[in-house]
């Protein structure tokens, strides 16, 4: 699936759930660093998003938090209830969401058919009336509400979960 269909994926799922979006279109960004380089996070609220797998690799995870926010990965062990947690591989992420490095983005369980990956949410962004994703590729950005993309995970299937971050 090249760039353009990727994003296309992601816009037919929100029009198709009736949701509010706006999108700016931008040179590929990889972290947050360079979205800030290019002004992106002045626009609205931006969210880092880390794939993650638990120990032996059962358990997938998109992580969504605050661009600003660092994560202490054993804490967040701790309030999930799972085996240690570290980075996914690039190869798992193209496996389970069809994404690559640079593009983690929770737009990306449209791609996860079998419901596998967890969606975990740091609890300080429930009720945002503004949240910026890559649409499953980074040469743009997306913005929606929290309960717009908390909407698109449940309609996908996908578990949600919330911690404290």
């Amino acid at each position: 699936m090249n760039r353009m269909e990727k994003q296309k994926k992601v816009f037919e799922k929100l029009d198709e759930l009736k949701l509010n979006y706006k999108v700016i279109h931008h040179p590929a960004a990889y972290t947050i660093e360079q979205m800030d380089d290019l002004g992106i996070t002045n626009l609205d609220d931006v969210c880092k998003n880390l794939f993650l797998r638990d120990y032996k690799g059962k358990r997938h995870f998109i992580v969504v938090l605050d661009k600003d926010k660092h994560v202490d990965l054993k804490k967040m062990r701790e309030q999930m209830g799972t085996t240690a947690l570290s980075f996914a591989s690039e190869e798992r992420l193209e496996k389970y969401l069809q994404l690559s490095k640079g593009a983690v983005t929770p737009f990306g369980i449209i791609n996860d058919t079998d419901c596998v990956v967890e969606v975990v949410f740091d609890q300080d962004l429930v009720g945002k009336n503004s949240l910026g994703f890559h649409p499953n590729e980074n040469t743009a950005t997306v913005w929606v509400s929290f309960d717009d993309i908390k909407k698109v995970i449940q309609q996908n299937g996908n578990k949600i979960t919330y911690v404290t971050i």
